[in-house]
């Protein structure tokens, strides 16, 4: 009794002492007692002194139980603390239950679910399956797939797994409302409304433990196809960030530099913010960012006022970023103080814009933190929750605060990473698969291999080569004389990216008629020499593989940059390709077209085989252009390029202005020597001359077939 009594005095002696409370101040380490974990293993970002965050590490398929992490505290104590009776152990994953499918089962029935278990879904007689009917839960704690509704006559809008939902009724502006169960957390919407449009507002809500995470694919995935409307100036289409062609879209960017983010995270959000911004720069919208970073006070490195202002250089963004240095002492998270920063600077641009057109202004947070806030005075942030959009990348840890910010109306989500070790790869990732699903973007310097398609022709006689242009997912562009009478959709073979897809039809240009001058002197006449070829299903859109841009289409005028309602007639002026009285010079996959003297360059199509007319213009109308010769000296087309893109580069997009016909002669024949002679000429319909028939087909808005492209006026 009087060893305890004794122990007991010394303990509380020894706190007293670390807290400064009888003499100096007194910094006391945390120990590693008690801190163990089975079956696993934790590292310490700042070793044992205060202000270290211990991470507990377990193999894939388990978590850390009862506490993901352990903080380090000034005193000398873990928080939370070790349990005596609760030792830390790696714990199988569990995901929630999935038995909450209405008007359906779920096979097998089982109490719990832990990691690769896998479950079947049936719907009732008189239902339809809608989801997933097979789901296996992951090592993250999620299900695969997507949540299985058994539904009737209404769209069901389904519960996801581990939650509970009250309203069953799903006419026009009935409400359902969420919940999870006790020991899982709401992340998303707790209320969704039925629309006039059939759709449910807002995205389904999930239930996380504490231990879910999102993985960085699912990261790209949301917030790849959230800010495609942004970036490309769609229309509002229901998106999670959608701009209006006049909004603006305002970034706000806050990287976390407290003492318990180690340096290489700090690098890792530097990298990845430098590759978002880098990649954003190449779209029609230029957003206004505003860049801090933040502990117990805001360091701002870039002030989204300057955008207002143009005072700033998207290099120099990337120079302040390259160029922070992190002070040894930012100790503290001040979250309210940096939220506050945002809001003065939206206050600020709210009474310049005035508050009209400070409604399309579309906002979006991407905050950086692992979550632990040490600050004493607690984020207020009721005002922040007005804001329609909002983004937050947390690691690590779960803060209440922070999640309910997405848990209004919109899109607004929060996504818990595990960790950031693929966070630039994620940036990357996004933007790419928005780059990806616009026409034209060059990824790679192989241009020749993105867009073109290998052609062969094959009826009686000796087989034909071509070359065509992907135009979109299910059309290739390609020249009219490829085509023989008598040719089926089974004689044409389509390779694109090493792959061979099946031909539907061919459409060729109503006016092409190749014998029509045969009696004035022009044997083969390569007017309107223009087809389109549809295939029986969608390309698979890749790196490798996928559309150019063609002239009078919105996603040229994207392409080009053209803010706001742009015609075909500023593409064509932008081009300099509308105005048919002039000749082009051209190198293949060179931007540089330079306008020379028509008439001269046309002249030497007399020397062509077949031509006997002594007009030049009786064989090459209005409609073509004219490259070749040695002043200067031109790249030239081959045997086998007929139908072939004739493009320019713009940035990182590619527009095709022209497509291949035909020569006067065939320079190819010299190995080696690759450029034009004196008096060789190569002659390509110009892709502005014909819209109208492009658009008849590719514009076509009356059939299901496809997604038409959206052309604009003259």
């Amino acid at each position: 009794m009087e060893f305890s009594v004794h122990w007991t005095w010394l303990t509380a002696l020894s706190c007293l002492l670390c807290m400064g409370e009888l003499r100096g101040e007194v910094d006391c380490i945390c120990t590693e007692e008690k801190i163990q974990i089975e079956g696993g293993n934790y590292t310490l970002t700042k070793k044992l002194v205060a202000g270290s965050l211990l991470i507990y590490h377990c193999p894939e398929g388990y978590y850390p139980y009862p506490s993901l992490t352990r903080l380090c505290q000034p005193n000398g104590s873990w928080r939370p603390r070790p349990k005596t009776f609760l030792h830390q152990r790696c714990k199988v994953v569990e995901c929630p239950d999935p038995t909450v499918l209405e008007y359906g089962n779920v096979y097998p029935p089982q109490e719990k679910y832990f990691v690769y278990n896998e479950t079947t879904y049936e719907c009732y007689s008189g239902y339809t399956m809608r989801g997933s009917s097979m789901r296996v839960c992951l090592p993250n704690g999620k299900w695969s797939g997507f949540t299985p509704i058994c539904r009737a006559d209404c769209a069901d809008p389904g519960i996801p797994a581990g939650a509970s939902r009250t309203g069953n009724i799903f006419g026009i502006d009935d409400k359902v409302k969420y919940s999870c169960d006790s020991n899982l957390i709401l992340v998303g919407m707790k209320e969704r409304v039925c629309q006039e449009s059939g759709q449910w507002t807002g995205k389904e809500p999930a239930c996380y433990y504490r231990h879910t995470y999102d993985t960085s694919l699912e990261v790209s995935q949301a917030f790849g196809s959230a800010i495609k409307g942004s970036l490309a100036t769609l229309e509002p289409t229901g998106k999670t960030i959608k701009i209006s062609k006049n909004g603006t879209l305002d970034i706000y960017i806050a990287v976390d530099i407290s003492d318990s983010i180690e340096a290489k995270d700090i690098d890792k959000a530097i990298n990845a913010i430098t590759k978002l911004i880098s990649k954003i720069s190449t779209f029609t919208v230029s957003p206004n960012y505003e860049i801090v970073f933040f502990s117990a006070e805001v360091y701002e490195i870039v002030n989204i006022l300057d955008f207002l202002d143009k005072k700033i250089e998207l290099k120099a963004i990337i120079d302040d970023l390259k160029n922070f240095k992190v002070d040894e002492k930012n100790t503290g998270t001040d979250l309210n103080l940096l939220f506050m920063t945002f809001l003065e600077r939206m206050s600020i641009i709210k009474l310049r814009v005035g508050e009209k057109v400070f409604k399309e202004h579309q906002h979006v947070f991407i905050l950086f933190t692992d979550g632990n806030i040490f600050s004493s005075k607690a984020a207020n942030l009721t005002i922040i929750y007005q804001i329609h959009l909002l983004y937050i990348i947390l690691t690590h840890i779960f803060d209440d605060d922070l999640q309910r910010l997405t848990a209004g109306t919109g899109g607004s989500h929060y996504f818990r990473l595990k960790d950031i070790t693929h966070l630039e790869e994620t940036f990357d990732d996004i933007i790419g698969k928005v780059l990806l699903k616009l026409n034209g973007v060059i990824l790679y310097h192989k241009l020749y291999n993105i867009f073109i398609c290998l052609l062969n022709f094959k009826n009686e006689g000796p087989s034909k080569n071509c070359i065509g242009s992907l135009v979109t997912p299910q059309f290739v562009l390609t020249a009219a004389h490829c085509f023989t009478f008598g040719d089926l959709p089974e004689h044409v073979t389509v390779i694109i990216d090493d792959g061979q897809v099946k031909v539907k039809t061919f459409i060729i240009h109503p006016k092409y008629n190749n014998s029509a001058k045969a009696d004035q002197g022009v044997k083969e006449f390569y007017d309107y020499d223009v087809a389109l070829i549809q295939l029986k299903e969608d390309v698979n859109i890749s790196s490798v593989a996928r559309p150019i841009c063609i002239p009078c289409t919105q996603e040229t005028s994207e392409a080009l940059k053209l803010v706001g309602v742009s015609t075909c007639l500023q593409q064509g002026e932008i081009t300099r390709l509308i105005f048919y009285n002039t000749a082009f010079t051209f190198s293949c996959g060179s931007s540089s077209i330079s306008p020379m003297q028509r008439d001269e360059c046309i002249s030497h199509a007399l020397v062509a085989p077949g031509i006997t007319t002594r007009n030049p213009k009786d064989a090459v109308t209005d409609n073509f252009l004219c490259t070749g010769g040695r002043n200067p000296r031109d790249d030239i087309a081959c045997k086998g390029d007929s139908g072939g893109a004739v493009f320019k580069n713009y940035d990182d997009r590619t527009i095709q202005v022209a497509l291949v016909s035909w020569g006067t002669m065939d320079v190819c024949k010299s190995a080696g020597d690759l450029g034009s002679k004196e008096n060789s000429r190569d002659f390509h319909i110009n892709l502005f001359r014909i819209v109208p028939f492009l658009k008849s087909i590719l514009g076509n808005d009356t059939q299901d077939e496809y997604a038409p492209l959206q052309f604009l006026s003259s």
